[in-house]
């Protein structure tokens, strides 16, 4: 998508987004975003999250606060990602913390009806998208967006990450992250691979992008299609304080996945779940 193809309601989004820039320059600076320090198996911090949930602004790349002239204080190289090992697997954060994630989408025949039911619990998750599928749906990146979603990066095309060499598995990383940011207004910060295959070249090209790498503690196995009781009961028999629940919104008929998680999310909520989004902590 070129610049003069992006819909008028896109621009009109980011020229929010810098509008609010020096309200949120603040925010950044006190380390809102920020690397996990520490190990691959220790976990990454949650968002705060207590009833209904209020999503917070989107905030510009940094660059864009900085005077162009040179005048002002000298700027900080920028904090590298760490290079893993392996991938984080839950999350940590006050009291009983989840994040639900979803894969391989946006579909427009389902990722719709989840994002209805996450705005009726006023409730934020993760979407892992692919970047074929951003490419033709968009809009749905944009209110992933608007609704304070966290989307991040699950390659171009869905391959099998440990069989791709550097350079082709550069290009679907790097080409996801740049209709991320194109459609959903930032470049992504996490990465999930593939069928969850990863390998050294995988976590230090995620690092080189700016992403750290995250997986799943509970896998739903949706994608089997094993019934939607099925996919309520193993949501609500691995529900923990850290938890990281793996869901598909894409990628085959998930009207199951649809209905499940109207039903189990009110069911997390009501025994005293938050269910909210990571956030990455600079040192």
């Amino acid at each position: 998508m070129t610049k003069d193809q992006v819909p008028p309601r896109l621009l009109t989004r980011r020229r929010a987004l810098l509008a609010g820039a020096a309200a949120v320059g603040a925010a950044g600076s006190a380390g809102l975003l920020a690397t996990v320090a520490g190990d691959a198996d220790k976990p990454v911090r949650a968002a705060p999250a207590a009833g209904a949930q209020v999503r917070s602004a989107l905030k510009p790349s940094s660059y864009r606060l900085q005077p162009l002239t040179g005048y002002g204080p000298p700027r900080a190289a920028p904090r590298r990602t760490l290079i893993r090992r392996e991938p984080l697997l839950r999350v940590s954060g006050r009291g009983r913390t989840m994040v639900l994630t979803f894969d391989d989408g946006p579909d427009p025949r389902y990722t719709p009806h989840i994002l209805d039911t996450l705005r009726e619990y006023d409730v934020r998750a993760m979407f892992f998208v692919c970047g074929e599928m951003v490419a033709a749906n968009g809009d749905l990146l944009a209110r992933m967006a608007d609704e304070g979603h966290v989307v991040g990066n699950h390659t171009w095309s869905h391959p099998l990450l440990t069989r791709l060499g550097r350079g082709r598995i550069r290009e679907e990383m790097e080409r996801t992250s740049d209709v991320i940011e194109e459609t959903y207004g930032e470049r992504p910060v996490w990465f999930r691979a593939p069928y969850g295959a990863w390998n050294r070249t995988a976590f230090r090209l995620g690092a080189e992008l700016g992403m750290d790498p995250l997986a799943w503690t509970v896998d739903t196995l949706d994608w089997t299609a094993p019934g939607t009781r099925t996919i309520i009961d193993r949501v609500e028999n691995g529900a923990a304080p850290g938890v990281v629940v793996l869901s598909h919104d894409a990628g085959g008929d998930r009207s199951q996945s649809v209905r499940a998680l109207r039903a189990y999310l009110p069911q997390l909520l009501d025994s005293g779940y938050f269910v909210t989004v990571p956030e990455r902590h600079y040192a």
